[in-house]
């Protein structure tokens, strides 16, 4: 029997079993149906139509069944097989990272071990050669000096070995105005500490701060401060500073008040600032080394190996109100030198609030009695601790290190 060629213009006259009929097997698939060995093919609109013919013959379906059971339709849709190659293209390129990774893993591996010997003399070698050269790097570093820029400096102008002592130029806060003889002291706003050129390290010693103007918002901090005191806040602010506060009396150290004399000082009172410092000076740091460097000031930083610093014994502060004494207010003080200080404080728009420093010989409310604690000097006779060493324009030290701090 002849296979009959059935096109889409005729698809009543040749029903879709019309292959089937022939004696070849039909696969559909997407429209089109391959009759086996001879190659014809049907071509189709669509599956809608195959199925719309197949309910016209029943008969036929199943005569073919009956005839040919192993027969088996198989149908693919256009978006299952997008899907599905999709799928594929995905796998692929995550098995290609995969291969990417694990080959340049293996690329460091062999990067790091390519000058590694595996002989036991040869790691010997090298285990000595890097000794040897982390020794010369050390003393290198060892011979280094760090320094770093110094905003404030010693000045010639501000103290010198001529001087009296008196309250710095240059250790103050901008905002404090200081009288023509540099013993007065003003400020308003914020708090804000200004402290004398000249400090004491060892002895007893003692200075007064009369309060002479307060106003309605002015308060004070007054007490001793080293070289490290913050300038821009009061007097207890940190650990580097003591303070006696005019509200309660208290006292103030790292900015923590603590009850002391049981209440404050006002306008007019005169206060006494004593401090003891026996042997102090086998307990202070070294001092600092400045230099020229560049047309630059600046400082030698602190070598991390130095010891941390040392507790003063038997050291104390006292303060006194009126020539009367509160108590001791500080005890074991840390070694170094001691500067005596001010802070003030007023509210916006108010008159500044203004106090006065005495320094000796002639004090205003000096102690009759000091309970024992051992008689002090004058502050008037702090020796002068300015720098004297001569710097030339240059360094005098070798293999200085800048750090811009």
């Amino acid at each position: 029997m002849e296979d009959e060629i059935v096109t889409a213009a005729a698809p009543p006259e040749t029903p879709p079993c019309a292959a089937a009929r022939s004696g070849d097997l039909g696969i559909e698939i997407n429209g089109f149906v391959n009759t086996g060995d001879n190659g014809n093919s049907t071509n189709r609109d669509s599956p809608e139509d195959s199925a719309i013919d197949r309910k016209n013959s029943p008969d036929e379906e199943e005569k073919i069944e009956s005839e040919e059971p192993s027969v088996k339709k198989v149908k693919f849709s256009e978006d299952t097989a997008v899907e599905e190659e999709a799928e594929r293209k995905v796998v692929e390129l995550q098995n290609e990272k995969l291969s990417a990774n694990k080959s340049s893993k293996k690329s460091k591996k062999k990067g790091k071990d390519i000058w590694s010997s595996t002989s036991k003399k040869s790691r010997k070698k090298n285990k000595t050669a890097a000794n040897s050269n982390h020794n010369s790097n050390g003393n290198a570093d060892d011979d280094k000096v760090l320094i770093t820029p110094v905003a404030k400096f010693p000045d010639k102008s501000d103290d010198n070995a001529e001087m009296t002592i008196c309250l710095s130029k240059t250790y103050k806060a901008e905002k404090i105005e200081l009288s023509e003889d540099r013993l007065t002291a003003s400020s308003t706003k914020g708090y804000r500490m200004v402290r004398a050129t000249r400090g004491v390290k060892e002895g007893a010693w003692y200075f007064e701060i009369k309060v002479v103007h307060l106003g309605e918002s002015g308060h004070t901090r007054l007490g001793w401060s080293t070289q490290k005191g913050e300038l821009q806040a009061p007097v207890g602010y940190d650990s580097n500073s003591y303070g006696y506060r005019d509200v309660d009396g208290s006292k103030v150290h790292k900015s923590l008040r603590v009850n002391y004399a049981g209440e404050g000082y006002k306008e007019g009172d005169v206060i006494g600032f004593y401090i003891n410092l026996p042997n102090g000076a086998s307990y202070a740091p070294d001092p600092p080394r400045f230099v020229w460097y560049k047309g630059q000031r600046y400082a030698c930083a602190s070598d991390e190996k130095d010891d941390p610093p040392k507790v003063v014994p038997r050291s104390e502060i006292l303060f006194f109100k009126n020539g009367v004494s509160q108590g001791v207010a500080f005890e074991d003080l840390q070694g170094g030198l001691y500067y005596p200080a001010a802070s003030m404080y007023t509210l916006p728009n108010q008159p500044n609030c203004v106090v006065k420093f005495n320094f000796g010989p002639d004090f205003e409310a000096f102690p009759i009695d000091f309970n024992g604690h051992p008689f002090p000097r004058p502050m008037f006779e702090a020796p002068y601790q300015g720098y004297q060493a001569p710097i030339e324009n240059g360094n005098p030290w070798n293999n200085i290190t800048c750090s811009k701090e």
